[in-house]
């Protein structure tokens, strides 16, 4: 069994700028450390809600391991929008 792991979250308007190549090193972190290649996207017309999105992922475990780790050595956290998180849902493939 695979899964595909989506993360959303908003992203603070003055730190947006800063914050794309810190997700996109996340990423490559991430898919480095579990094989899994991540996207980033943008929802259309609003720009400041993101979504990572990773897509058959054999080993869960490892994998939400590997994602929290990248999340917190990124300093992620930081460019989030106040008084908001990371949601992260997971789907049976």
């Amino acid at each position: 069994m695979s899964y595909a792991y989506y993360v959303y979250y908003r992203v603070d308007p003055e730190k947006a700028r800063a914050a794309e190549p810190k997700i996109r090193e996340l990423l490559a972190g991430v898919e480095r450390a579990t094989g899994v290649c991540g996207r980033l996207m943008k929802k259309r017309d609003e720009p400041l809600l993101w979504m990572e999105v990773y897509e058959n992922v054999a080993d869960d475990a490892k994998f939400q391991r590997e994602l929290a780790d990248a999340v917190a050595g990124h300093g992620i956290a930081g460019f989030l929008l106040a008084g908001s998180m990371r949601h992260v849902e997971c789907f049976e493939l």
